[in-house]
């Protein structure tokens, strides 16, 4: 049940008794590597790497020796004892902590029990929303229902900023206090302008209280994420207009589509984001939602007002399930466009005041969004979907004293910045820390992670289909470019091999010089770097401290030997040889399973045998470099 009055709103969930909440949070669950289990059940991580595990929640365990007893156990409860170590209680009878041992988290269902409305209303518990504002849930639900029964004993609700209705708000609030018992202290400017604003309706409080009750009836029927139990009580009291008078004669209705923010604003406040001229970046899914609020409040409407839009995108059919703004007809057709069309027919009164373009906002449209353009603009909103893109607007933004709304979603996730000059600061003044990145090492030898395991696959993509035809192409179309790169340095004997390769030695010319590369490929990244890498550390080997070498984040892995009836196998060659054609231009359209098997069938794959002059990293303190252990033989 929810309820919006102005800039105030609520939302109440009842899912009835002993509710079961699958996944409370809907994050993927943690794992990591055992260093140690003491006696007393104090699990420590690896190398002081955060667990990440919070009280109450439950892990399991599996490649733990001396323990045992704990591999595939059923989920044990956590009590978290600081960001390394975390307790999972007794574990005497089970053996001596030895080495090694993974723990994985296990989402438990977790039950919940709600309460009907009519014993929550007496009994409320709340969701807190804004943590500044502590007070206020307790007020703001006793305001609540005092407007409502404002309403059933006047038949209507309290008239917009009346001081004569406001009171008997507040009055009424105060004699329900103290009539159940209970110990509030009330602010009596807040209700009044809970009072003030009874009639108000506003589209963007409306989009977030629907939103937010759309996602609580997901979550009742699939038990994901953790439901509001049970009020929410949110207001946007910051939003109230500083430079815009209020009064009961300016909030009075009008007879317009929009009285609605007219009684919490008042006509001045209207006139005024009528006459503004907004600039919109993107227009997919944040800026379909953008626009579809500016039309709803009257952005730009006015004799001076205007929307700019642009985005150099088409439509495609993923982006239907959450760019509403677009229909199955509009596929194919530029967002801009389409989307600047659907808002007008929600508000013909746009119709002449929205420019739709398909430029993207960069240095090389400077003589577009030129200067007389953006001294021209009131605001700025991005939409933007790289962080590129948005620091080259912010700039602009800086430049031209613009007020700027930032903001971007990733899943559930969200988050909005405003920046307003000479006030906050810019978007390119704080930046995200940098993406976490492995030591090569790692990735090749010993990798522990599917982190790991899809960077590795990501690094062997560009060396073996993107840098090498990258490099060939700028060799045949620049002429000076052996000159040039031999006077870099660094690089040239690695650039010249790869010419020399891509070109030469492992040029492909037909199908089957493509499957041919494919399978040796396979044979040189899956067998003969095992084998290698066991030959160097073998599955006994111990170090200088006279600990197993393979414990702890390093895991010996064993080597493959090719069957083309596995189908991750066969899948990799046909990859691998569709790739490499790309590259040649070679068609190997309509090619079946059986002419991959003949041309597999007609080479020969010669046998292996570990280099004692290879010297391979064992961990990123060894001064021995990646690149000096692997180019001898990979």
């Amino acid at each position: 049940m929810a309820d919006t009055f102005g800039l105030f709103g609520s939302v109440f969930c009842d899912f009835g008794k002993n509710f079961t909440v699958i996944d409370a949070t809907g994050e993927s669950p943690v794992n990591g590597i055992v260093a140690d289990i003491d006696e007393e059940g104090l699990v420590s991580a690896l190398d002081e790497t955060r667990h990440g595990l919070e009280d109450g929640d439950y892990v399991t365990f599996s490649e733990v020796e001396g323990l045992e007893g704990l591999n595939g156990c059923e989920p044990r409860k956590v009590t978290v004892k600081g960001p390394y170590t975390f307790s999972i209680g007794d574990v005497s009878g089970l053996g001596q902590y030895r080495r090694g041992g993974l723990y994985q988290q296990v989402k438990m269902p977790k039950f919940v029990d709600f309460k009907g409305i009519t014993a929550a209303l007496k009994d409320p518990e709340f969701v807190i929303s804004d943590f500044a504002k502590f007070d206020r849930p307790q007020q703001l639900h006793i305001g609540f229902n005092a407007l409502h029964s404002f309403a059933l004993t006047h038949g209507r609700l309290p008239r917009p900023l009346n001081e004569e209705d406001a009171l008997v708000i507040l009055n009424s609030a105060k004699g329900f206090a103290q009539a159940e018992g209970i110990e509030v202290e009330f602010d009596d400017k807040l209700l009044k302008e809970l009072s003030y604003q009874a009639t108000g309706d506003l589209s963007p409080m409306a989009a977030f209280f629907g939103g937010l009750t759309a996602q609580e009836v997901i979550k009742a029927v699939s038990g994901k994420f953790h439901p509001v139990k049970q009020f929410m009580y949110f207001d946007s009291l910051e939003s109230l207009p500083a430079g815009s008078a209020r009064s009961e004669e300016s909030c009075k209705p009008t007879g317009s589509r929009y009285d609605g923010q007219i009684a919490v604003f008042g006509r001045e406040f209207q006139e005024k984001i009528a006459n503004i001229r907004q600039f919109l970046v993107g227009a997919g899914a944040i800026g379909c939602e953008m626009l579809k609020n500016w039309a709803m409040i009257g952005l730009g409407t006015g004799p001076n007002g205007q929307i700019t839009v642009t985005d150099m995108d088409q439509i495609e059919k993923s982006n239907l399930n959450r760019q509403f703004l677009f229909r199955p007809k509009d596929v194919g057709q530029m967002k801009s466009e389409c989307a600047a069309g659907a808002v007008q027919a929600m508000n013909p009164d746009l119709v002449g005041h929205i420019i739709s373009l398909k430029d993207r906002v960069g240095p090389d449209t400077e003589h577009i969004f030129n200067e007389d353009f953006w001294n021209k603009l009131d605001g700025v909103t991005n939409a933007l979907d790289n962080v590129e893109a948005r620091t080259y607007v912010d700039r602009r933004c800086v430049f031209f004293h613009k007020p700027l709304l930032e903001s971007g979603t990733l899943g559930t996730k969200g988050n909005t910045q405003v920046v307003l000059p000479m006030l906050t600061e810019s978007y390119s003044s704080s930046q995200d820390p940098p993406e976490q990145s492995f030591p090569m090492c790692t990735l090749r030898s010993f990798p522990n992670k599917i982190e790991h395991t899809i960077a590795w696959a990501r690094e062997l993509f560009e060396s073996s289909f993107v840098k090498p035809a990258e490099t060939a192409n700028l060799y045949l179309t620049q002429p000076n470019y052996l000159e040039t790169t031999l006077k870099q340095g660094g690089n040239e004997k690695a650039t010249l091999e790869t010419l020399v390769d891509f070109l030469k030695n492992e040029r492909a010319l037909t199908f089957e010089d493509c499957v041919e590369w494919g399978r040796m490929l396979f044979e040189k990244q899956y067998n003969n770097a095992i084998q290698q890498l066991l030959y160097n550390f073998p599955k006994d080997a111990v170090s200088s401290t006279g600990t197993p070498f393979w414990s702890g984040p390093k895991r010996a892995p064993d080597p493959l030997k090719f069957d083309p009836d596995n189908k991750t196998h066969f899948s990799f060659i046909e990859a691998a040889t569709n790739l490499h054609a790309f590259n040649y231009n070679i068609n190997v359209k309509g090619k079946t399973r059986q002419d991959y098997l003949q041309a597999l069938d007609s080479m020969i794959v010669p046998d292996f045998s570990p280099d004692s002059n290879v010297k391979i990293q064992a961990d990123d303190k060894d001064p021995v470099s990646c690149t000096q252990c692997w180019s001898n033989w990979s």
